[in-house]
């Protein structure tokens, strides 16, 4: 069976400038799924969607990696990840089609989420294909600390208010502030998702916010994992990256 990788990552970013190449134990962001993708023994070709020059230089050195173009309106702060996966493989599936082969599964990642192994990937290619009822598996953390029933917004006079009604929990009576009160809150950590390419096919029939992961997805547990947006969440990350064995460059 063929299955595929996908890396996407734009230069630019508001919140973190150049957050895609800061170096972490010496290698930059993007480099930690790109090399997990190439030393798993399930994918069969690594494809990468950027504007970045740096990405764009950087990746020369992995012979094995073909490059996508990434169209400008794609490459804005108002462009969603999900039609940046599905405007790549459409042109990786023009690519590997001229070879006589066909996608079957394809596992996603950003530049920017570096927690992600090989381990990881090959163990999610085989849930896929032993599962055929899912449509994805997706890399979770759990953070009860940030269960929705704590979240608040300002009302009109800048006081807090629940972000989501308390009833939608159960009687609020017997709620309470207990973190794991309410069981565990999974979070997809944006590490990894590994999808059937029909979710990319016809993005409008699935779930929101993450469309690409399709309707049913299935869980593959991480801990601390997150897509790195502050500078602030590095630290954690050097953490998870040192606990899962890599070493300074």
């Amino acid at each position: 069976s063929m299955n595929y990788a996908l890396l996407i990552g734009r230069k630019g970013s508001k919140g973190f400038p150049n957050k895609n190449i800061q170096s972490i134990l010496g290698r930059k962001l993007f480099e930690y799924p790109l090399q997990a993708a190439l030393k798993s023994k399930k994918i069969s070709g690594v494809f990468v969607s950027t504007d970045c020059p740096v990405i764009k230089k950087n990746i020369s050195k992995y012979r094995k990696v073909i490059l996508l173009s990434r169209p400008k309106y794609l490459a804005t702060d108002k462009a969603l990840g999900e039609d940046v996966f599905q405007n790549a493989y459409f042109q990786m599936k023009k690519i590997i089609s001229k070879k006589g082969k066909k996608i079957d599964l394809l596992t996603l990642m950003f530049a920017n989420a570096p927690a992600i192994t090989s381990k990881m990937i090959d163990k999610s290619i085989s849930i896929l294909k032993k599962n055929k009822n899912i449509d994805s598996v997706v890399s979770t953390s759990v953070y009860n600390m940030w269960s929705p029933l704590r979240a608040r917004k300002l009302d009109k006079k800048g006081l807090l208010k629940p972000f989501v009604n308390f009833e939608y929990f159960g009687n609020p009576k017997t709620l309470n502030c207990d973190r794991d009160s309410q069981g565990d809150v999974y979070f997809a950590d944006m590490s990894l998702s590994t999808i059937r390419p029909k979710n990319l096919e016809n993005l409008s029939k699935n779930l929101l916010p993450q469309k690409w992961m399709g309707q049913k997805i299935y869980p593959l547990k991480s801990w601390g994992a997150c897509d790195i947006d502050y500078a602030w969440q590095i630290p954690g990350i050097t953490y998870w990256l040192k606990k899962n064995g890599i070493k300074k460059k």
